[in-house]
């Protein structure tokens, strides 16, 4: 066993003189691709500062040498007249005299000489185009192999979670000019404190990220924590990752009950559909079983095997489930205090379909909003179309477009129970009560199907509109 552990070391070492080889070669021809890039740019930086000397030059030359040959062509003019000025003096016919003065006047007020400018129009100085490198030169002295960065710190205090969201902010321990983007590391857990070494869930990467925060946006919270952490990157070479910190990720999550539902609705985790054979396969099953009880699920529905991890016993069993024309399925998890939110797509095309809460004693014959153990928004689509509050079967009429995803929120505590336009966050109604007993998010459809998103945060939009009392609310008494 020794010799077997000695010759896989000495392979470990052989391989390990290959990649120093391989890697040293790489990292070589690198360092002279990155200093020929240097060159290059300090050639082209050059090339054009000599062609600006060249322009300048041949600018200034071309000036100079104009006004040069017009200081001599104004010269010979002078030296013409001048010549002419010497012959009239010695002229002896005093009659020709004036004649010739009045030439020579005219002459030297048209000479050049007088207009032109004894002023050189350039200067010699090219002071201008010269440089000093001092500071880059000692730059280029200081150049050295890249550091491996530091690791970052997550700022917590700054980091937010949020609507779903979850903003992380981290700053570097010192300054470092080299970094070229970070590398941000999320999963969640439902274990609070340090992240564990073992987790089921896997790290999710985020790379390339430029700034020191980050957004994740969209998010899903099916745990009750989430663990971070980030590294910085240079060009080179990757730093150690941050010491990882836990956010409490807050959420309502849970899963529909299959317990609980009609026969005729076929639940599948979240998704409910309407199963006009559900109730006839049911029999059918029970009679092959020699009539020990109607316990089976509906066909195709893999949720009803698996119970949810957060699931409270609702007090159901097998033969209490909905029956007749409650086509009703409950939530796994009761509410009995904070506040919670979730949301629900349904099929326009659905005859009829509900959304509320309602206490576990529901009966098993009852409909959602025709007890006073159950709240709901109801929408009917047969025969014609109506929006609708109920509860204890007064009925509010609702003057409002049907949205086609519902926003729920339920405040416990303070017996609010309001319902949105998911999309655009309108109120829709809010019922003001009292809660007496544990609720359960309680669904119905008809002809239809619905589906479920839950893992949510109660919406800031929705809090404000809480605070600020703005929201449209009425009583139970005001149902009518």
């Amino acid at each position: 066993m020794k010799n077997e552990e000695i010759q896989s070391f000495i392979y470990s070492l052989k391989q390990m003189l290959l990649n120093v080889e391989a890697n040293s070669a790489k990292v070589q021809e690198d360092l002279e691709a990155e200093f020929q890039s240097l060159f290059s740019v300090l050639e082209e930086l050059k090339d054009g500062m000599l062609m600006k000397i060249k322009q300048d030059r041949a600018s200034r030359t071309y000036e100079l040498q104009n006004q040069l040959a017009a200081c001599t062509r104004a010269l010979e003019s002078s030296e013409e007249l001048l010549e002419t000025a010497n012959q009239t003096l010695q002229a002896m016919d005093s009659e020709d005299f004036p004649q010739a003065a009045k030439q020579i006047k005219d002459g030297v007020t048209m000479a050049p000489a007088f207009r032109l400018s004894l002023k050189a129009k350039v200067s010699d100085n090219m002071s201008h185009l010269m440089v000093d490198f001092a500071q880059e030169r000692q730059m280029l002295q200081a150049l050295k192999f890249l550091p491996v960065p530091s690791a970052p710190v997550i700022d917590l205090a700054e980091s937010l979670v949020a609507d779903n969201c979850v903003t992380l902010v981290w700053r570097m321990p010192d300054e470092d000019s080299k970094i070229d983007h970070y590398v941000l590391e999320y999963r969640r857990t439902n274990f609070e404190g340090p992240p564990r070494l073992k987790e089921d869930q896997p790290w999710m990467v985020i790379e390339g990220i430029r700034q020191t925060e980050y957004t994740l946006t969209g998010l899903k919270f099916d745990m009750k924590y989430m663990n971070f952490r980030v590294k910085a990157c240079n060009k080179a070479v990757a730093g150690e990752f941050s010491e990882p910190v836990t956010l409490e990720t807050p959420a309502f999550m849970f899963r529909l009950d299959a317990s609980t539902s009609h026969q005729n609705l076929r639940v599948d985790d979240l998704s409910v559909e309407w199963d006009a054979m559900g109730g006839k396969v049911q029999d059918i099953k029970a009679r092959e079983k020699d009539g020990k009880g109607r316990t089976a699920s509906p066909i195709n529905s893999p949720a009803r095997g698996t119970p949810s991890p957060k699931r409270m016993p609702s007090g159901r069993g097998g033969r209490d489930r909905f029956t007749a024309e409650s086509y009703t399925v409950l939530g796994d998890t009761l509410i009995d205090g904070g506040e919670h939110y979730w949301e629900v797509r349904y099929e326009p095309d659905s005859k009829a379909f509900g959304v509320g809460v309602a206490y576990r004693s529901l009966g098993r014959f009852e409909q959602l909003g025709k007890t006073a153990a159950s709240w709901c928004l109801h929408v009917n689509n047969w025969l014609q179309v109506s929006f609708m509050a109920k509860h204890a079967n007064k009925v509010k009429v609702l003057d409002a477009p049907v949205p086609d995803c519902l926003g729920v929120h339920c405040d416990f505590h303070q017996g609010l129970l309001s319902f949105y336009n998911a999309r655009t966050k309108q109120v829709l109604h809010t019922f003001k009560t009292r809660f007496t007993q544990p609720l359960l998010p309680a669904f119905t459809v008809w002809c239809g199907s619905f589906q479920v998103t839950t893992g949510l945060q109660v919406p800031s939009s929705v809090r404000c509109l809480q605070k600020r009392g703005s929201a449209t609310s009425s009583s139970n008494t005001s149902l009518t």
